[in-house]
């Protein structure tokens, strides 16, 4: 009888414990998380806040028609597709150089992070000003080799690349902290064993350090792809989904439903088809992993 008394004795001193995380957990997360789900099948605008219809799966078949979904959706793949090879290319080629042994590395690394951990207004005013089609530096250096640069914020072809480029910018220290780390992780012995074997660089690259950085490629694959599905600061602040629509981004649609329209349950309706596409790809990646990625 003892014995037992122990025993749940010890839980519940587990329990009081871990009451202060579970609450919170319980209160911030899952219960907010499982009221949208809620939310999606009821119309609901917070100015009138006791008012709730209830519309069953209306929200998604309008969805499935809503045009203004499809092209955001358009513009989020298309922002993914260019922001993601160059970042991983980007963050890996600083990372190598920053293996080396160069006079001020630890500066040059320390430069490299800092677009990181600026917040993303002062590095969206920084850039929106560089692509000033009149006074940015960008087509300062354009027009000195006689060529005269595009509008870039303001033309529907090129914004988006401007805000891809200025993502890339920004996170490319983030990649390279984290090749870096595994870089340095890395046996010289394997390098110095192909160096006998008479491998040249490109061979220890190729058959050395891209099979052991294969780990952190998914990873950073992974969190990139997961990320740019919530791209939206940028955007916000640099074009505010313009011009003309063409950077119009799936989270911008989830705010502007929420906050401009007073559509709540659509917006959860939207939150909730973003949740599952990028559980669908994250799942897919994690499938696909042991096919390409190398553990030792």
């Amino acid at each position: 009888m003892s014995l037992q008394r122990s025993v749940i004795q010890k839980y519940l001193w587990v329990a009081f414990f871990l009451f202060p995380s579970l609450a919170g957990l319980l209160v911030f997360l899952i219960i907010p998380m499982l009221s949208s789900l809620v939310l999606t099948f009821y119309e609901w605008d917070p100015l009138i806040p006791t008012r709730f219809i209830f519309l069953g799966f209306e929200n998604y078949q309008t969805l499935i028609k809503d045009t203004d979904f499809w092209d955001a959706l358009r513009h989020t793949l298309f922002f993914i597709i260019g922001y993601i090879p160059l970042v991983l290319v980007s963050g890996l080629g600083v990372a190598l150089l920053m293996n080396q042994k160069l006079i001020g590395r630890t500066f040059f690394r320390g430069a490299f992070f800092m677009p990181v951990i600026s917040a993303w207004v002062a590095v969206a005013l920084m850039w929106t000003w560089i692509f000033n089609p009149k006074f940015g530096i960008i087509n300062y250096l354009l027009r000195l080799i006689g060529i005269i640069g595009p509008a870039w914020l303001y033309d529907p072809n090129w914004a988006m690349p401007a805000i891809i480029l200025t993502s890339v910018w920004k996170d490319t220290g983030f990649i390279m902290i984290l090749f870096l780390s595994s870089l340095q992780s890395i046996p010289n012995e394997y390098y110095e064993a192909a160096a006998l074997d008479g491998a040249n660089n490109w061979a220890k690259f190729r058959y050395i350090t891209l099979p052991l950085l294969s780990p952190t490629v998914f990873f950073t694959l992974i969190i990139s792809l997961i990320n740019s599905f919530q791209v939206f600061d940028q955007v916000w602040i640099m074009t505010e989904g313009g011009p003309a629509g063409a950077t119009t981004v799936l989270v911008q649609q989830i705010v502007n439903n929420s906050f401009r329209y007073g559509r709540m349950g659509y917006a959860a309706t939207l939150s909730w088809v973003l949740f599952l596409i990028v559980f669908a790809v994250t799942i897919f990646q994690t499938r696909m992993q042991k096919n390409w990625v190398t553990y030792e």
